[in-house]
């Protein structure tokens, strides 16, 4: 029976040729979308790996002419006392511009030893940082006062980074660099921070402390909120920080609202996905129904004879339904072909679990498309009576 049926897609080849052609190209835009949505879904269900409810962020251009060190570490702890004494507020932390969920990033490489890591997450953070955004330290410790004597610089970095430097093996007090002039000496590793939104992964990240004798990596300030700041303490907070004269562009933002508006940002490739896969996926439907019904038409000698020597209504409707499946088999091997590339040659940098999961659910999805849309016309085949159909003939 299968030989007879590949016998027959055979005798059509080019007909099925361009069906073929069509679930081939459906499949690699399923494809696409399954693997947005997988990896999507993948770093969903990890952790945030910090709170960002009842977090503010405020954005302010400092320009300030103290060129004496110990004056500007003044300057710039007054201003952070000032805004810790507010009733309101839990905690505080200078931070660097690339605070979570902003669209600014700041990369660069790590090395340690013969090991080269390339785009690590660079963030400069104060020494309550990890408080204002209850980020949880692993292992070691957090910067503190005990750091402002230390020869080598302090860095703290992440669960992910750790793993690619060290391993299983020891992290607190090794030294990375690429020499001796830029060796950092690690003291702490923390929890992975989704500082991209729900649905990117954490990556790769490093901390260096601010130095508030400098005017360096500055630029935002973390504040922790009690659940009775309102407006009125915004408007506040705003009018203490633009009593200072050298301060001006204030803006304070909520951490909650830059993560819904990065959220939605992220989405937005997978949402025109989906679009163009919908408009496909309906054309390869009426295709598919459109040639199943031509052939029916076509071949109405053929089930009119089949049927007159015995064949059941149920055997006549799988066969067609049988031949729609070996088109879409002939379709999804080589559509599999090319997709299991991407795993092999690690492309887009994603985790292979994440393309044989895509792979295997595109599958799945356009067996059942296929299965659909054959199962109506090969009920409509199988209600031909022989002599209606040998009379036509």
């Amino acid at each position: 029976m299968i030989k007879h049926l590949f016998k027959l897609i055979w005798n059509k080849k080019k007909q099925n040729f361009l069906l073929i052609t069509e679930i081939l190209v459906s499949f690699m835009v399923i494809f696409a979308v399954f693997t947005l949505v997988v990896n999507y879904y993948q770093h969903y269900k990890q952790p945030m790996g910090f709170e960002s409810d009842r977090v503010w962020v405020i954005n302010y251009q400092s320009d300030v002419n103290i060129k004496d060190k110990d004056s500007l570490d003044v300057y710039y702890k007054t201003i952070l006392g000032n805004i810790k004494a507010m009733p309101q507020v839990q905690e505080a932390s200078f931070a660097s511009s690339n605070v979570p969920f902003s669209a600014n990033t700041h990369m660069n490489n790590v090395d340690y030893k013969k090991t080269h890591v390339n785009r690590v997450n660079y963030y400069t953070a104060g020494d309550t940082y990890d408080k204002v955004l209850g980020m949880k330290v692993t292992e070691g410790r957090w910067f503190g006062k005990q750091d402002d004597a230390a020869t080598v610089r302090p860095m703290i970095i992440n669960r992910t980074l750790r793993q690619q430097l060290f391993g299983s093996g020891k992290a607190l007090g090794e030294k990375v660099g690429d020499d001796n002039s830029n060796k950092m000496v690690i003291i702490g590793v923390v929890e992975d921070v989704k500082a991209k939104g729900d649905y990117q992964e954490g990556g790769f990240a490093m901390y260096k402390r601010i130095d508030t004798s400098s005017n360096d990596g500055r630029g935002r300030i973390l504040v922790k909120v009690n659940t009775n700041a309102d407006a009125a303490f915004e408007s506040r907070l705003y009018k203490l920080m633009a009593s200072n004269a050298n301060n001006s562009g204030i803006e304070i933002e909520h951490l909650t609202d830059k993560r819904k508006t990065i959220n939605s940002t992220t989405l937005i490739p997978m949402i025109i996905l989906l679009i163009v896969a919908c408009f496909l996926i309906i054309n390869v439907a009426l295709g598919l129904f459109g040639v199943l019904w031509y052939n029916i038409n076509k071949r109405k000698g053929e089930i009119g004879l089949r049927r007159a020597i015995g064949a059941s209504g149920n055997s006549v409707s799988w066969q067609l339904v049988t031949e729609s499946m070996i088109l879409a088999t002939l379709s999804l091997i080589i559509g599999a072909f090319f997709a299991v590339q991407f795993p092999l040659l690690n492309v887009f940098d994603l985790p292979a679990s994440v393309y044989l999961v895509a792979i295997l659910l595109s599958v799945i999805f356009i067996y059942l498309l296929v299965l659909v849309c054959s199962l109506y016309p090969g009920k409509q085949a199988s209600a031909i009576l022989p002599a209606v159909a040998l009379h036509e003939e």
